[in-house]
């Protein structure tokens, strides 16, 4: 018995709600591999079994191929030479109060140069919990400055 077109569409389903269960972000993209082939047999209804799944292969790897190459250009990758005033600017989050000479630590939303947390000094107390915005990347110490309301 050769799949029909609502076996494939239920697989996808079934594979792309499996994603929320799992926390890779993987699996879904072999679920819009199987709505693919789905959508193709209810066009080509007579499309043998093997081309079903050389189809959904190639469909799912073709997603694969588009999450690393497109989709994920915007993380930020840690590299030798980033200039230092790329990241000035963005506002994070006192986890360990800074003092003047002593560093504390604040944690970003999302990651700069591949971490979240990061040492950080300032010219003034600023106490755990309080907002910061990045004036100046020094070395792996960032400089910051309380945040304008």
């Amino acid at each position: 018995m050769t799949p029909q077109w609502w076996h494939w569409m239920v697989l996808g389903v079934v594979l792309v709600l499996f994603e929320l269960a799992t926390p890779a972000f993987f699996v879904i993209w072999f679920g819009l591999g199987a709505l693919i082939v789905g959508l193709t047999v209810v066009i080509v209804p007579s499309l043998a079994f093997p081309i079903q799944i050389i189809l959904w292969i190639a469909a799912s790897l073709a997603f694969v191929f588009l999450w690393f190459q497109v989709f994920k250009v915007h993380v930020h990758r840690t590299r030798v030479g980033l200039s230092k005033g790329q990241f000035t600017d963005e506002f994070g989050l006192v986890t360990r109060p800074i003092k003047p000479f002593q560093k504390g630590q604040i944690r970003f939303q999302k990651p700069i140069l591949g971490a979240e947390a990061w040492d950080a000094i300032a010219d003034e107390d600023i106490g755990a919990g309080e907002r910061v915005q990045v004036l100046a990347v020094e070395g792996s110490i960032l400089r910051v400055q309380r945040a304008q309301k």
